[in-house]
């Protein structure tokens, strides 16, 4: 993603608080050329002239406004399971960015249920999946009884437009995941701040 930024166009980079810093280094070290701003803190102003801002979905929420009316080239969602609630807030927030081009960084695009999905395409790709409604009919519900054809129907809609790579494409070297289940008793204290 950092390679493909580009010097002189405006990139909003939308992150969880605890990985604004690590993008910030990050694109220091592979590219440098580019100025880079960060928009959080109680005494935020947005640098016009930066490259790329960099900002957390706290602000992305409670600047939504300031944010929705810049025109950025560019805006990036890492960790963008953030707006699997299309509902949320934060969601809304999304949806309302003004951009050229658009990208959803995830791990996990689905955790819960398919309209996560649904959400996060919306932001990234908006009418690809159509409407809430119309997604619901014509994949959750079917895919939810058990249709292989909807759940095909749904890869080859969204098959251009996810990059989805799997631990063997990347790190080949690794071992398959191994599971180790140990279990703890818990002392009477434990067990108590446990249940609570």
């Amino acid at each position: 993603t950092i390679c493909a930024l580009q010097a002189g166009k405006r990139t909003l980079v939308v992150c969880p608080k605890s990985v604004v810093y690590n993008w910030q280094a990050e694109i220091a070290r592979f590219r440098p050329s580019l100025s880079v701003s960060v928009f959080h803190g109680p005494k935020r102003e947005l640098e016009p002239s930066s490259d790329v801002t960099l900002t957390t979905y706290a602000v992305l929420r409670m600047d939504q406004t300031l944010l929705a009316n810049q025109n950025w080239d560019t805006v990036v969602l890492d960790e963008a399971q953030a707006i699997k609630n299309e509902t949320s807030q934060t969601a809304r927030a999304a949806f309302v960015l003004k951009a050229d081009f658009r990208l959803a960084l995830s791990g996990t695009p689905v955790e819960n249920r398919l309209e996560e999905l649904w959400s996060v395409m919306t932001f990234a790709n908006p009418g690809l999946l159509g409407g809430r409604t119309s997604f619901a009919d014509r994949y959750v519900t079917p895919i939810a009884n058990g249709d292989q054809e909807a759940a095909g129907r749904l890869r080859a809609k969204i098959r251009p437009v996810v990059l989805r790579r799997m631990k063997r494409d990347v790190l080949p070297e690794l071992p398959p995941r191994t599971d180790a289940v140990l279990h703890v008793e818990l002392e009477e204290s434990e067990r108590v701040v446990y249940d609570a």
